[in-house]
């Protein structure tokens, strides 16, 4: 499968996002396009609940539809994120579209209240992993933040998943590049999985947009500015990598549980 990472620094003005995104999935050719979070927009003030209210559309709105529509005229996959209005909530969701159809959407469960931010002041959590198959491979959606807690993708593996696609607009602050190296490798490696990580660069992010295989080596940094690069993933290469390190057989659920649960080891 051939992936293309999109490193963008996206605008307050959603019209403006939507028309490049659509021009650069007119200029691609690969099986899976990923691009960053918070696509839809970020305003002068950064995102606020007033400016995410102002943006947000519900599924069928004309963000997401348009995508969606472009997967189906170039056939072919994209993973992008949207500020999604269901039932007065909004929510920071990743879409999967796969040529004109909804393979899945994922509401980002771990919000970012770090840092001095509080992201569950503009967004309503989610609460339900996400994993499709598209080609050869099952692929598990997660969103920025969601990277610091390794339960949900190692729930996503024991789903099926061998790719990891995480749309993330990453902050800048000490150490965060560091960090954000760290967790991506971490991720992946401990589950045998690819891990594409498509970041927002600019004034606020990092970039550094990675894509790391199933050994925990980045094979894409994409470093700082605006750019995009192709990379292609191996369905074979996490059969061989589960092989070597088979985390799935030698896993203790029955003890996790009873840790969770308050028993303690």
């Amino acid at each position: 499968m051939r992936v293309r990472v999109f490193q963008l620094s996206v605008g307050p003005r959603k019209a403006e996002n939507l028309r490049r995104v659509l021009a650069l999935l007119d200029s691609s050719d690969a099986d899976l396009n990923v691009f960053p979070e918070y696509l839809m927009g970020v305003g002068g003030g950064g995102v606020t609940a007033e400016y995410v209210r102002s943006l947000a559309e519900p599924l069928g709105g004309e963000f997401a539809a348009s995508i969606v529509d472009k997967s189906r005229e170039r056939g072919f996959a994209v993973a992008f994120s949207t500020f999604l209005l269901e039932e007065g909530r909004v929510y920071n969701a990743a879409v999967l579209a796969d040529r004109g159809r909804v393979a899945a959407v994922y509401r980002k469960i771990h919000l970012f209240d770090a840092f001095g931010y509080r992201e569950s002041s503009v967004f309503e959590p989610g609460a339900e992993a996400a994993v499709a198959s598209l080609g050869e491979l099952r692929v598990g959606l997660a969103v920025c933040f969601d990277l610091r807690f390794p339960e949900l993708f190692r729930h996503m593996m024991l789903m099926g998943a061998e790719l990891f696609v995480v749309p993330s607009a990453w902050y800048r602050g000490p150490y965060k590049v560091e960090q954000w190296r760290a967790l991506t490798a971490a991720r992946a490696h401990e589950n045998a999985a690819y891990l594409v990580a498509a970041d927002q660069w600019g004034e606020r992010f990092v970039g550094h947009s990675r894509v790391v295989n199933p050994w925990g080596h980045a094979l894409v940094d994409l470093g700082e500015g605006e750019r995009s690069i192709e990379v292609e993933v191996s369905a074979g290469e996490v059969r061989e990598a589960r092989e070597a390190v088979p985390v799935e057989r030698l896993i203790k659920p029955h003890l996790y549980a009873r840790w969770y649960g308050g028993g303690g080891p």
